[in-house]
């Protein structure tokens, strides 16, 4: 049985975790928006919704961006964390992200792009606030 992009987004990231950081995957099978990952890192946690993508548009639900948009309103450190499967960038966008990612892409949407995880994750602790 073949793994989908996701799954191996996921892979990869837990094995190249920072030290004192432990993750756990979500499945949610029944929607809800819950992102797919959620960790603590030295004290500080965040939730990560993961995406790979071949193209400039990720698929998001209206439950994940409404779920993402109430956490990020009440001060929640949550991210939409996507990989582009063409080019192997990582891309970091906020939690109050969702709906410019799905009107204009991972290109046109404001955020951090990443050629390694070491990179990404340095990012990613100082965007938790």
């Amino acid at each position: 049985m073949s793994r989908g992009p996701e799954a191996n987004f996921w892979s990869t990231i837990r094995k190249n975790l920072p030290e004192k950081c432990f993750a756990t995957r979500i499945e949610n099978k029944h929607g809800g928006g819950v992102p797919d990952v959620h960790a603590i890192w030295d004290g500080i946690s965040f939730w990560a919704e993961l995406k790979a993508v071949k193209n400039n548009k990720p698929k998001i639900s209206p439950h994940q961006i409404a779920w993402n948009m109430a956490y990020w309103a009440r001060g929640g450190n949550n991210f939409y964390l996507v990989k582009a499967l063409s080019t192997k960038k990582v891309y970091l966008f906020g939690g109050d992200k969702g709906p410019e990612l799905l009107e204009k892409g991972i290109e046109g949407a404001e955020g951090q792009s990443f050629e390694d995880l070491a990179s990404l994750f340095a990012a990613l602790r100082l965007c938790c606030r």
